[in-house]
């Protein structure tokens, strides 16, 4: 499922801005792109994030907006003062000039007064955690309402196949008479007037009954669309499961169409693989 939150806040006197977006993924695969400030807090991060996500591809990004406030202190280079100071003295003393070696000339000189940042504190998990847990949120709000609409639209779907399922029931009976009247109608054509065995043809007919009797297949396709019903209707992640109902669903439907032997039925059968095309092909969106 798809999904944008972000959030910021104040974290060691900087201001960090952190962004979470998914993207449909069959597993849960994370990416999390952070200063390196905060690389202490990347391990809890995932592991919320696990927590909360089950699917999708998630991308992390966390920037400062404002770096935090850094110390400016000056560092003092002894060794290369002494240096300094004992060269200037040879120096004079050679050439025989005049004047001192004083603070200002020393100061003056490169590398002796080296003004620097020192470095901040790292921040922890518990800095940043409130921005995450505002990011991810949003998140998961976005991507509950794409969940709503889309269990919806499965809704939808399963409402098509239980109407296709009810025609079939309703067809069934007069295929099977219609089945009959033309085995039949067969049988005395080949005999060709001659007295058939009807307790022999009554054997054959019931052998054809069971070989296209699809009571069985139509019982296992209200109970996988009942199931599926009850998933949507849950609080969790169902992708999984509804992705294994669809399966199910789909075998049922290929043996009724195996067995039908039916021009309505074919044509229903058609329509409802249809749906079922659709139908999975949704699921890939769906935690």
């Amino acid at each position: 499922m798809t999904g944008f939150g972000s959030a910021e806040g104040n974290v060691l006197g900087g201001r960090l801005s952190i962004e979470i977006r998914s993207v449909n993924h069959r597993y849960y695969n994370p990416q999390l792109k952070l200063p390196f400030e905060l690389g202490g807090v990347e391990g809890p991060l995932r592991e919320r994030l696990r927590q909360l996500l089950e699917r999708g591809h998630v991308t992390v990004t966390a920037r400062w907006i404002e770096a935090p406030q850094r110390e400016a202190t000056v560092a003092v280079d002894l060794a290369r003062a002494r240096q300094l100071v004992a060269a200037a003295k040879e120096l004079k003393k050679r050439l025989k000039l005049k004047g001192d070696v004083d603070l200002a000339f020393v100061a003056r000189q490169p590398e002796v007064l080296t003004p620097h940042q020192d470095g901040v504190a790292a921040p922890q998990w518990s800095d940043v955690e409130p921005i995450a847990e505002r990011a991810v949120r949003e998140l998961l709000g976005m991507r509950a309402r794409e969940g709503a609409a889309l269990a919806a639209e499965l809704a939808g779907r399963l409402g098509a196949l239980e109407t296709g399922a009810r025609a079939i029931e309703q067809r069934a009976p007069e295929r099977l008479t219609a089945e009959l009247a033309r085995l039949k109608q067969a049988v005395a054509e080949l005999a060709a007037g001659v007295q058939v065995d009807e307790q022999r043809l009554a054997v054959e007919v019931a052998l054809m009954a069971d070989r296209v009797d699809i009571t069985e297949e139509l019982v296992r396709l209200r109970t996988h669309l009942a199931a599926c019903r009850e998933a949507l209707a849950s609080d969790g992640a169902v992708g999984k499961q509804l992705g294994f109902l669809g399966q199910e669903l789909l075998r049922e439907v290929n043996t009724i169409g195996s067995k039908a032997n039916d021009a309505a039925i074919t044509q229903t059968v058609i329509a409802m693989k249809g749906e079922l095309e659709k139908f999975r092909e949704q699921l890939d969106n769906l935690e």
